[in-house]
């Protein structure tokens, strides 16, 4: 069994711990998590949530201990970065959940800290780095190659995509074959990206600013 800490207590932190929580109903005691508690500045999702084990510190006076590890549960792009550095400053060991039900290959090239929900696919002949956070039906195909700390929302990386670190793709958004993706970009939900991205780019569509709703006919 691995001891973790979960960094954050909002709705990120809540999936992360429904998800811990139906891991470990399937799997052997050795492969489990026990949940030793959450490191967040207010109790206040905590409370709302109803969280089972306690806040235990927040970022600033956290002191890593020997025998655990950091699940780094945060959504918000710009916090997770500054977080994960904050985590590396303090030596501290930022650990991977990787959900029983994700369909992924043996030896399969994947780094540290990534946190992968069910059934999400990792296909053979991909490299992923570390800090990535996969929401579940996310895949990422054959020959992609990932940076760090990327957030794919339910979203898709066809083959030979290549992407590179703190990039946020949101909920169905899909890169068709081939594709590179740099940094800090932002794609928003729904988007079929089908042509590369630099850099600090936010990628959206929008029908003439207006969001169209049609009544029901009696």
């Amino acid at each position: 069994m691995r001891n973790v800490i979960i960094l954050g207590a909002g709705g990120a932190a809540a999936e992360v711990t429904f998800y811990i929580e139906d891991h470990n109903s399937k799997v052997e005691d050795c492969d489990q998590f026990k949940i030793l508690g959450y490191i967040d500045y207010t109790k206040d999702f905590w409370e709302k949530y109803k969280f089972k084990a306690p806040i235990l510190c927040n970022i600033d006076s956290y002191i890593p201990g020997l025998d655990e590890e950091v699940l780094v549960a945060v959504g918000d792009m710009p916090s997770r970065k500054k977080m994960i550095k904050k985590l590396l400053q303090k030596k501290a060991r930022i650990g991977s959940f990787i959900h029983d039900s994700v369909i992924r290959p043996k030896n399969l090239e994947l780094g540290v800290g990534n946190i992968i929900f069910p059934f999400c696919i990792l296909e053979d002949h991909a490299v992923i780095g570390s800090y990535n956070f996969l929401t579940s039906y996310s895949f990422i195909s054959h020959d992609c190659v990932v940076g760090d700390n990327n957030f794919l929302s339910v979203a898709g990386l066809a083959g030979s995509v290549t992407i590179g670190n703190n990039n946020y793709f949101g909920i169905r958004s899909l890169v068709i074959p081939g594709k590179i993706i740099g940094n800090n970009n932002v794609i928003q939900a729904g988007m079929i990206v089908d042509k590369n991205v630099k850099d600090n780019t936010t990628v959206f569509y929008r029908y003439k600013e207006q969001v169209l709703a049609i009544p029901k006919q009696e």
